[in-house]
């Protein structure tokens, strides 16, 4: 608390892509392989820092 008086600045930016993250976990609960899981993540986690 008293370093968002203080500096102002929140962890909204990395609560925002945890939870967008947990989204992607949520929908994506069929893929096995590790490799494919993080892709999924990577890709849309792009489209969405790009929109």
């Amino acid at each position: 608390m008293e370093v968002l008086i203080v500096a102002g600045a929140t962890t909204g930016k990395v609560e925002a892509n945890n939870t967008a993250i947990k989204q992607m976990k949520r929908t994506a609960c069929g893929y096995r392989n590790p490799s494919t899981y993080k892709s999924i993540i990577l890709m849309r986690s792009a489209v969405l820092t790009a929109a």
